[in-house]
Formats: structure tokens, C-alpha cells, sequence
């Protein structure tokens, strides 16, 4: 595997440990700005909103640009955004600083993917793309908790400047690494030439797998800390180990995801949408047994991220001929999961039906995706009357 493709998940790791490190940092930052928490949350949705719109945006944007000088620039105002961030004297600018970050991780995303299986065979995409993404796996086992103890120690302030430090050395190593002529498509194409190319029933019902799938998943990860501590009856010291077991499942899958995935994309999504649909009803059901409960996080983690290798190369194997603007809307389909399942596993606790029930709506959002899937796996399969220019996809 090039070295250029782990610098591509250097800068995933980086830029993602933003992503997820303010729900450590929250109670910090809440009493520096005066704001209430619930106001300091909003700029976690700020984020996610942005990225969702960000995505297609920047790779629209940038879709003409070498993808070495795309890469650059879009560090480049990362580093920038988390510089102003951490001197931000107020709520208002933090919160245009996140918008910004998360604009420009988006186009990072989007750009750092489209490169990466560019820059391997057709038959190692499924294990370039596990690679990069790894990087964001591994920020919620290192970069997640390696922030909150640096904001306990020094505040939140320093977690935003140890971002901007570390994508700072992300972006000098893509640029020793990375070179236009092996990461930039021969014939650069155009935005338009893209749209239509994505034009495809398949691609989309595939977008709509990967929110179901990412979906299942963050509902239940969102509020396992209250789950553990007020359901399990886990002390609150235990938590950051629980969330790195459940990362170290996820790095798991994503592993697995990569060797898999390539030969076998539905039937990766079908095995770990349904591990995903068991392991959220069985926690709902068992929330009260710590045992049992830290094995299902673990294996939470492992069903969550094994589709993600599955959902990005699947996604360019239907649309081969939209390298950059189908990574992008990949990473808008992870981000509205993101977004919504929280948003509904919110409305199940203000039910009244307490924490544990987000394992609940895991399970149903799971069970949605699962039933998109074998679907997605059904059309494969059912023989085509018309003849297609594109070779059918591997289940």
C-alpha cells in the first residue's frame, strides 16, 4: 500500500479528533464562554451540519483543482480556523470557526478518498479506503481521550491548538508524499460530467445504506456514557475505557471491512447491519448487566465500522465515472446518520423512555438498512434486459 494513502488517514486522524473531541471538552468550554451546555452542544451539530453540506460543496468547488493542491489548501484552512478557534473570544466566533473546520474537513474527506483509490489497483480499494478511514477510528480511540485529558490539564483552548499543530505536521507530510501526477485523474472532469454520471437508482439506494448504517450506530454511541453510568451502573471512571473498547471494535471492523468488502460488498453490509440490529436489541434488553453490556459495546463497534469500506468503494464502483463528487456525497450520507439518529434517539428520552431505548432505535434504524441492503443485493442480481457499459458489482 502506498505511504501516501496512511498519509491520507494521518490527516483523517487529525481532523477528526475535532470532530468528536468537544463532547469531552464541553463542561470547559461551556463555563469559559458563559453559555449554557445545551448552547455549547449546538456546536457539535454545527459541525455535522457542515459537513454535510460542506462535502459536495468543496468537491464542486475544488473538482478541477490537482487533488495534491485540493489536500493542501483545505488543511491549510483547518490549521487556520482551529488557530482562531482557540483564541476565539466569544461563543459566536467559535462557533463560525466550527463551521469553517467542518467545511473544509468535508472537502478534505471527499478529496483525501477520490485519492486514495486512485492511487491503488481496482481490486485494494476496499483496503485503501478501510486505511484513511481508519484514521477517524483511530481518533475516537486516541484522539477523542487524549484531548479531554489535555483539556483537563491545560483547557480546552490547548486541545485546538494541539489540532492545528498536528494537521499542520499532517499537511507538510502530504506534501513530500502525495504527488499530482499519481493522485489527479489523467483528464480532470467537469461537475456536470459528474452529476450525470451519478445518475445511477443503485448509487443513491446505496447513499441511503450508508445513513441507516452510520445511523444505527452513533444513536447508541451518542449516549452510551449516561446508558453505562445510570442503566449499567458503571462508575464514570470506567467510561473513556468503554469508548476506547468500543473503538478498538470499530479499528476491528474496518480491518475486517477491507479484506472483505472488495470481493463482497452487499453481503459485508448484510453481516454487519445485521450484528448491528442484534447487538443494539440485546443491548435494550441487558443494559443493566455490565458484563454483558461491555461485550456489546465492543461488538457495537465491530458491526458499526465493517460496512464503512463496503459503503465508500461500493459507492465508486457504481459510479466510476464521478471519482471526486461520489466520495463527497458519501461523506453527506455518514454525516446526516450523524446528525438525525441522535436527534431521534433525543426524542426517545424526552419520552420517557429512558436511555437504554437509543439501543432500541439502533436496532430499528438497523433493521431499515438491512432491509435496503438486501434489496440493493436483490437488483444486483436480478438480470439486466438492457446491456450497460459498466461491468455489475460483486456481491
Amino acid at each position: 500500500m502506498p505511504l501516501a494513502v496512511y498519509i491520507l488517514g494521518l490527516g483523517i486522524f487529525t481532523q477528526g479528533t475535532s470532530e468528536f473531541m468537544l463532547s469531552g471538552l464541553l463542561p470547559g468550554m461551556a463555563a469559559d464562554l458563559r453559555v449554557s451546555i445545551p448552547d455549547a452542544g449546538l456546536l457539535i451539530s454545527a459541525f455535522a451540519v457542515g459537513m454535510v453540506v460542506g462535502a459536495p460543496l468543496l468537491a464542486i468547488a475544488t473538482i478541477r483543482w490537482p487533488r495534491r493542491k485540493a489536500l493542501v489548501a483545505l488543511q491549510g484552512v483547518f490549521i487556520a480556523a482551529h488557530i482562531v478557534g482557540a483564541l476565539a473570544p466569544g461563543y459566536g466566533v467559535l462557533m463560525a470557526t466550527r463551521i469553517v473546520s467542518a467545511l473544509s474537513y468535508a472537502g478534505f474527506w471527499a478529496v483525501a478518498v477520490a485519492a486514495g483509490v486512485s492511487l491503488v489497483p481496482p481490486g485494494a480499494r476496499s483496503r485503501a479506503v478501510a486505511i484513511i478511514a481508519g484514521g477517524l477510528t483511530l481518533a475516537t480511540i486516541v484522539g477523542v481521550p487524549a484531548g479531554t485529558v489535555l483539556s483537563q490539564l491545560a483547557g480546552w483552548r490547548a486541545v485546538f491548538w494541539a489540532v492545528a499543530v498536528l494537521t499542520a505536521v499532517s499537511l507538510v507530510c502530504s506534501l513530500f508524499t502525495i504527488h499530482d501526477n499519481a493522485a489527479s485523474p489523467a483528464q480532470p472532469s467537469s461537475a456536470a460530467a459528474e452529476l450525470r454520471a451519478m445518475a445511477r437508482p443503485q448509487l443513491w439506494l446505496s447513499y441511503a445504506i450508508t445513513t441507516f448504517a452510520f445511523g444505527a450506530v452513533i444513536v447508541t454511541f451518542s449516549y452510551l456514557a449516561p446508558v453505562l453510568t445510570d442503566v449499567t451502573g458503571l462508575p464514570e471512571a470506567w467510561v473513556p475505557a468503554e469508548l476506547a473498547l468500543f473503538g478498538l471494535g470499530g479499528l476491528i471492523g474496518m480491518t475486517i471491512g477491507g479484506r472483505t468488502a472488495q470481493a463482497r460488498p452487499v453481503g459485508t453490509l448484510l453481516v454487519g447491519l445485521g450484528t448491528l440490529v442484534i447487538a443494539s436489541a440485546l443491548l435494550a434488553i441487558t443494559a443493566g448487566n455490565a458484563i454483558i453490556t461491555t461485550v456489546l459495546v465492543f461488538v457495537l463497534g465491530v458491526g458499526g465500522f465493517v460496512t464503512n469500506p463496503a459503503l465508500q468503494s461500493r459507492a465508486f464502483t457504481l459510479a466510476p465515472g464521478a471519482p471526486t463528487l461520489v466520495g463527497a456525497v458519501s461523506t453527506s450520507a455518514f454525516n446526516i446518520g450523524n446528525t438525525l439518529a441522535p436527534m431521534l434517539g433525543g426524542m426517545a428520552i424526552s419520552a420517557g423512555f429512558g436511555f437504554a431505548s437509543v439501543a432500541w432505535v439502533g436496532a430499528a434504524i438497523g433493521a431499515t438498512g438491512l432491509l435496503a441492503a438486501a434489496w440493493a443485493g436483490y437488483l444486483q442480481r436480478r438480470p439486466q434486459h438492457a446491456p450497460r457499459a459498466e461491468a455489475p458489482v460483486p456481491a
